[in-house]
């Protein structure tokens, strides 16, 4: 069990987390600025809470606490981390209320499934930790992959309904196609990089291997990801026919956390 004063404050970060993602979520017009403002106030609020509660603060079992919802909660964190980056350079202003309105919904699904304590999961069994970390890492990179895929493909599906009619932007911000393109693989790789070396620490950390549902289906997403890689290279994939892989490939990734 917890305190009360362990359960009270990651409670409080994740309600002013959700509080400060909708009103980021809120529909104003583009110039406006505190939507910005109030989805970093909830980024903060979001990461701190992340951290105490994974980090079990008043619970009466030592080790870490982790779920299928923490991992998710997560992963849009680091989702909006990289958003944020990008969007100086970038700026997608749609991209924003999808993002907000998705950190909402998985602060409210951490809060209320906070995962199971791991005891193992102490300062002795430090790589243990870094493996669960990469593993996050690596679905938040294959997060905004897909987030990316999804604006080729909204510009592609307009291009083909009015031929001619659209500049060659994505939907909802001024990101070039090609260069909205370049990013979208440049994520894939990075992600499978990483990915590749959680797995690694995964099969040398696993004092007995099995092929449980966890170990397949991060198998199969690690192996869907290198043929995208592979077949991009080499046989010039683009388009929704490399999207599909993107997508294919992030979907095995999260039914292993399920």
């Amino acid at each position: 069990g917890r305190s009360d004063m362990g359960m009270s404050l990651p409670w409080m970060l994740g309600l002013a987390a959700m509080l400060a993602y909708t009103a980021a979520a809120w529909p104003v017009r583009v110039k406006m600025r505190w939507p910005d403002a109030a989805l970093a106030v909830g980024w903060v609020a979001h990461g701190l809470a992340l951290c105490l509660d994974v980090a079990g603060v008043g619970s009466d079992v030592v080790g870490a606490r982790f779920g299928f919802a923490p991992a998710l909660s997560a992963t849009v964190w680091i989702v909006i981390a990289v958003h944020a980056v990008e969007s100086r350079l970038l700026p997608v202003p749609a991209v924003r209320l999808l993002l907000a309105t998705s950190a909402a919904v998985v602060v409210l699904l951490a809060a209320v499934y906070p995962g199971e304590a791991r005891p193992h999961a102490t300062a002795g069994a430090a790589w243990l930790p870094l493996h669960w970390l990469l593993g996050v890492v690596s679905y938040g990179l294959f997060a905004v992959a897909v987030l990316h895929a999804w604006l080729l493909d909204g510009a592609e599906r307009r291009l083909r309904i009015a031929p001619g009619s659209v500049p060659a932007r994505a939907p909802g911000g001024s990101i070039p196609l090609l260069q909205l393109e370049r990013l979208t693989f440049r994520f894939v790789e990075i992600g499978f990089a990483v990915l590749s070396v959680a797995l690694s620490l995964g099969v040398l950390l696993t004092p007995q291997w099995r092929l449980d549902h966890k170990t397949v289906l991060s198998l199969l997403g690690w192996a869907t990801f290198a043929v995208l890689i592979v077949g991009r290279h080499l046989r010039g994939w683009r388009g929704r026919h490399a999207t599909r892989w993107v997508y294919a490939g992030a979907l095995l990734l999260l039914l292993a956390y399920v």
